[in-house]
């Protein structure tokens, strides 16, 4: 039985034919990655050094933590990533991040909350058989010693804000609910936070037990829909543009390349661009 997580999941909801292509055919695109997921992943690692840096008892400085963010753009940047929004540019992007950056730490310094763990691995068993894995991983734990609560953080560099009603139905940090009662205790409160650096805000959620005893059945059925599909068509939408396999997608009119296999067992797409 292959382990889920949600981002599979919401894969295959948004579009079958892109599931295929990334977790069946196993295909690694010519650009993994847009401008908006570089940024994100940037502020990712930023704010994990950060509080790594805490959970040792050393606050860095602001212009430390932006230098951090600098050397992670910088790091993982590649030429070819492309920008959909064609009224920006990768500088707007990247001063977009220092901006979340020096924002976040103006807020929270000096970062007092009892952080207990950060990019936590989490791994549980939707069902008593153990045939349905969930796996995922939380950007930040805290354990909040004023409430006896664990709150469960996530970071967004999108910039759309949705609605409560959005918040208040998330799989993702709900799934990662059902993970921290497992580990700490059913009894535990759990609170759901998501920080819209874009701006600079803070939205709560939780769940109740009924509601994550639904939410592990719900789960399944989507499992048990994706191992019983057969036929994977493409689904046109808004996100499309944002969509690593949208040149070789028959919804726009391409065709699939041949693919060739890598000596890891991996797919790329041989189409004469460079191998990743």
């Amino acid at each position: 039985m292959p382990v889920f997580s949600n981002s599979r999941l919401s894969t295959f909801e948004q579009c079958k034919l892109k599931y295929r292509f990334r977790y069946i055919d196993k295909i690694i695109p010519d650009i993994e990655k847009t401008i908006e997921s570089h940024l994100g992943n940037a502020v990712h690692k930023t704010l994990e050094w950060l509080y790594n840096n805490v959970q040792k008892g050393f606050v860095p400085t602001i212009d430390e933590t932006v230098s951090n963010y600098t050397k992670n753009w910088d790091d993982d940047f590649e030429e070819e990533i492309p920008v959909v929004k064609k009224n920006l540019s990768v500088k707007d992007y990247f001063n977009k991040g220092v901006e979340f950056l020096i924002n976040y730490y103006l807020k929270h310094k000096p970062f007092n909350d009892n952080t207990i763990a950060v990019e936590k691995e989490i791994m549980f068993d939707l069902d008593k058989d153990g045939n349905y894995k969930i796996r995922g991983f939380i950007d930040r734990l805290v354990y909040n010693l004023e409430t006896g609560e664990y709150e469960v953080h996530d970071y967004k560099t999108s910039g759309n804000l949705p609605s409560q009603e959005k918040f208040d139905n998330d799989r993702q940090l709900a799934l990662y609910s059902i993970a921290i009662k497992e580990l700490f205790g059913e009894d535990k409160k759990v609170i759901l936070v998501w920080h819209y650096l874009s701006f600079n805000k803070r939205i709560h959620s939780q769940r109740t037990d009924e509601q994550l005893k639904r939410l592990r059945e719900e789960t399944i059925d989507i499992i048990k829909k994706i191992e019983s599909t057969k036929e994977f068509p493409p689904t046109k939408s808004a996100l499309c543009g944002w969509c690593e396999f949208k040149n070789v997608c028959p919804a726009w009119g391409n065709k699939p390349p041949e693919k060739q296999m890598r000596l890891d067992g991996k797919y790329y797409l041989g189409n004469g661009k460079r191998e990743k």
